[in-house]
């Protein structure tokens, strides 16, 4: 932050991957009551994933920031401390690579003329139609006044930010046309908080009072879109690989709804355009109380009460002409058809024909009719396979007649600690505490109603269109079909998560000697309708758990053994589990399951030897850092699929670096980071319309380089 001495440091790196970093900063006084500090950042780096199709590199970085602080001191008990800061991301980034790919979908993709690196991340090659990209703005102005008013100090912290956000990205992860997405984002927060803050240093109690208002709007808009070669794509996933074989299914289809043949489905620049919006405010007051009970026993009591509104606002139009198609009804129609071509032994029938038949015949019309309505409804449907291409949800907008688009929660939330000084060396601690975390929405295209208000499974409704639309299957009662909301194709799922309740409680030691300090916990940790997020298609969704617990084990350690060498180690144990989530999916029970991404053992081992050669400062520093294998997935199909290939998220890294530091302040350094390139997955999803297919984010190699730092 300021200061009233004018000093700084700029600093300068290079490294493979043509890595490129600049940054520095400044401060000083501008007047005896006014300081400043000045600071700036510059990152560059080409990427590390190559296309082999058109030659570009992916995974880039370029990037730049700037803050500013202003420091105001008129006197001793006030100051006002102005922050401002921006930053700007302009990058080809971020490539999912293929980890698993599923025969029929593989060879769908290669009889569409397209090419995939398959099943080989860590080569870093890829072939792609569409360069990714992600652009983000970042700005915020903050104020924090501090006030001395003998008794006690009051704080004043008033922030705005911004953030906006735009990714595009090749949705389908090959060199075909088929699929690409473009999301943006903007995010504009204000935030207000006051704290008063007793002074007394010798009181008997210690104590906080505050208040704190948040205020954020989201705005998002989302395109995914068909390209050129989908139709391609989707003819050969029809058709096992022949591409003509699906055509004549598409077209088929197409026919029977009535539409122009090869002109209507799977049609470039269909899609998705979704309109999001959510405005969040929400408020809250909290204080907590230290009672000394005695020199060396510290009682706190903490109180935290909130109340959080959200009022969202969803709109989504579907122009993929395929989700639209009522496929029970066009399945029942073909199978009357084909019913009363047999009866007759005319194997050109017309509608006509049909009501004729139903006049002449009514008992043997009857039967045609209920299987006619089973085939449609079952595995037999003449264009059931053309349901795995119905991949955009049907979306019905909100707020509307039966959804409000709003949730309002409060809670009250409590800390309560005791920490006792064994001796000047030893503390012990225990704490007991609750939290809260708010209603959740789901702001993307998965967002779909509860089955509390649209029924599950509300079928689409099939009626005859031989007997002038006779109703034979209509979709079951409920809020939305009764409201007249309903749409063909439209499913249930959920609008957002419930809040979730915390409580855990921790057990703890911090001792600390001459050349050795140590700090070990143990913590209990259990979620009531834990929020969790599962993916679902082509984005994640909000879900609640009803109960998720973790049992954990904490510690630290700093030695130095000699004055020269500092050593540490540290680590984390965790079981964490799902303790009840009986309805993860249709028919799927995931209870006593390990969250996805938890590692149930996390450690860090590092060494720093400081020496000297000749009359400048020398040091060597390395350390390394283990993450456990974990789940890609909450799925069991999905995690058993990618297990099953052989990848893990299981991560050894090793990070090095020496360097010399002058007396006149130049200081020289060499890095690596991963310095034996370990190979992992970061995450794994699964391919966008390429059912049995998964991609990933493989981890970044080795880097290394050099950086110069002066100081003045």
């Amino acid at each position: 932050g300021p200061q009233f001495e004018t000093q700084g440091n700029i600093e300068a790196s290079l490294g493979n991957f043509d890595s490129r970093r600049l940054k520095g900063n400044i401060t000083g006084p501008i007047t005896d009551k006014v300081a400043y500090s000045l600071s700036g950042s510059f990152n560059q780096r080409d990427g590390y994933i190559d296309d082999i199709g058109n030659g570009e590199d992916y995974n880039a970085r370029d990037r730049w920031g700037i803050r500013g602080e202003l420091l105001f001191k008129p006197s001793d008990t006030f100051e006002a401390r102005l922050i401002a800061d921006y930053d700007e991301i302009d990058e080809a980034c971020c490539a999912l690579l293929n980890i698993v790919e599923d025969e029929e979908a593989g060879a769908a993709v290669a009889a569409a003329g397209g090419n995939v690196v398959s099943e080989d991340p860590f080569s870093y090659e890829v072939f792609f139609n569409d360069i990714p990209s992600n652009e983000i703005e970042n700005a915020g102005l903050s104020l924090q006044a501090d006030w001395d008013l003998g008794f006690a100090t009051l704080t004043s912290i008033t922030a705005q930010r911004t953030s906006e956000d735009s990714a595009f990205t090749d949705a389908d992860s090959t060199d075909l046309a088929f699929i690409s997405s473009d999301v943006n984002t903007e995010i504009d927060t204000f935030t207000q908080e006051i704290r008063l803050t007793s002074n007394a240093s010798d009181a008997r109690f210690d104590w906080m009072v505050g208040a704190y208002y948040f205020d954020e709007t989201i705005e998002q808009d989302n395109q995914v879109l068909f390209g050129e070669d989908y139709r391609a794509f989707a003819g050969a996933l029809l058709g096992d690989g022949n591409i003509a074989v699906g055509e004549a299914q598409l077209q088929g289809l197409e026919a029977a709804s009535g539409s122009m043949p090869g002109t209507t489905f799977a049609q470039a620049g269909q899609g998705s355009t979704e309109d999001f919006q959510q405005d969040n405010q929400s408020w809250s007051l909290f204080g907590t109380v230290d009672f000394h009970v005695t020199e060396r026993l510290t009682a706190t009591f903490g109180l935290n009460y909130t109340e959080d509104e959200k009022d969202v606002a969803m709109d989504l139009q579907t122009t993929d002409a395929l989700a639209l198609v009522n496929i029970d009804q066009l399945g029942y129609n073909a199978a009357v058809l084909g019913g009363v071509g047999q009866a007759t032994l005319n194997p050109n029938v017309t509608p006509t024909d049909v009501a004729v038949f139903a006049m002449m015949n009514p008992a043997g019309y009857a039967q045609i009719q209920q299987g006619a309505l089973a085939t449609a409804q079952g595995e037999n449907n003449p264009f059931g396979e053309l349901r795995a291409l119905q991949i955009f949800p049907v979306f019905l907008g909100f707020p509307n007649a039966v959804e409000d688009g709003q949730s309002n929660d409060s809670d009250t939330t409590y800390t309560f600690r005791l920490a006792y000084d064994v001796n000047d060396n030893v503390n012990v601690y225990g704490t007991w505490a609750t939290g809260f975390k708010a209603t959740s929405w789901n702001l993307q295209r998965q967002s779909k109603p509860f089955s509390a208000e649209l029924g599950s499974p509300p079928l689409n409704p099939v009626v005859d269109p031989f007997l002038g639309g006779q109703v034979l299957f209509t979709t079951p009662s409920s809020p939305i079909v009764d409201a007249g909301l309903f749409t063909t194709n439209l499913e249930p799922g959920t609008r957002f998560a419930d809040p979730e309740q915390s409580e855990v409680f921790e057990l703890g030691v911090k001792m600390k000697f001459d050349n050795v300090a140590v700090n070990v916990a143990v913590f209990e940790q259990t979620i009531e309708n834990f929020q969790t997020t599962v993916f679902i298609e082509d984005a994640f969704v909000f879900q609640n758990a009803d109960e998720q617990s973790t049992v954990g084990f904490e510690f630290d350690t700093t030695w130095s053994p000699i004055k020269p060498l500092t050593l540490t180690f540290a680590g984390t144990l965790l079981d964490a589990e799902y303790d009840s989530f009986p309805n993860f999916g249709p028919g799927i029970d995931i209870s006593g399951q390990t969250p996805a991404g938890v590692a149930e053992n996390q450690f860090s081992v590092g060494g720093n030897y400081n020496f000297r050669i000749a009359d400048m400062g020398a040091f060597v520093r390395a350390d390394w850092q283990y993450i456990d294998d974990s789940n890609f997935f909450d799925s069991p199909a999905d995690q058993a699929a990618v297990a099953a290939a052989g990848y893990s998220r299981e991560q050894n890294l090793v990070n090095a670096s020496t360097g010399i530091m002058t007396e006149n302040g130049v200081a020289v350094t060499l890095w690596a980071r991963n310095l034996f390139d370990d190979e992992f997955l970061v995450g794994a999803a699964t391919a966008v319309a390429q059912a049995g297919s998964y991609t990933g984010i493989p981890s970044q190699p080795r880097t290394y380089g050099v950086t110069v730092r002066k100081s003045f």
